[in-house]
């Protein structure tokens, strides 16, 4: 159930994600336009434009989004990066879909991926990657 205040606060880290997003899109889009037109295809230019968004959305997002949810604990990264790989693999996903459709080089079917990625990205990192932690002793739980 939420409070007026946690309505307040999921709606803050909202905008500060679709800004982090919007960044982070930006960034990795401009790659992927740059390497399909210097001939490096689908994937490879999929890949290069997410590695590089994926690295400056953590930065961002454990920094500014999420940084009031709690303090990073063991294994936020690798929350961060399995929730990366399952948003990630829904965009692939929607790219295979257009090849096999005969849509190659179709930069529209990259900002259809990235809308699907952007969506699960943003539910898991609120829910799973940054939300609140277990109940349990966090003592030892903070990454130095």
């Amino acid at each position: 159930m939420f409070t007026r205040s946690s309505r307040t606060l999921e709606a803050v880290r909202f905008l500060r994600f679709a800004a982090v997003g919007l960044l982070n899109t930006t960034l990795g889009y401009t790659i992927i336009l740059a390497a399909l037109a210097s001939g490096c295809g689908d994937i490879v230019s999929n890949i290069l434009g997410y590695a590089f968004g994926l690295l400056l959305g953590f930065v961002l997002n454990s920094r500014w989004t999420f940084a009031d949810a709690a303090r990073l604990r063991k294994g936020t990264l690798l929350r961060y990066a399995l929730s990366f790989v399952i948003a990630y693999g829904a965009n692939l996903a929607v790219v295979f879909t257009a090849l096999s459709c005969g849509l190659a080089n179709n930069p529209w079917v990259h900002l259809a991926g990235i809308c699907v990625y952007s969506v699960l990205f943003y539910l898991a990192s609120s829910r799973f990657v940054f939300g609140p932690a277990p109940l349990r002793n966090h003592s030892d739980d903070t990454v130095s």
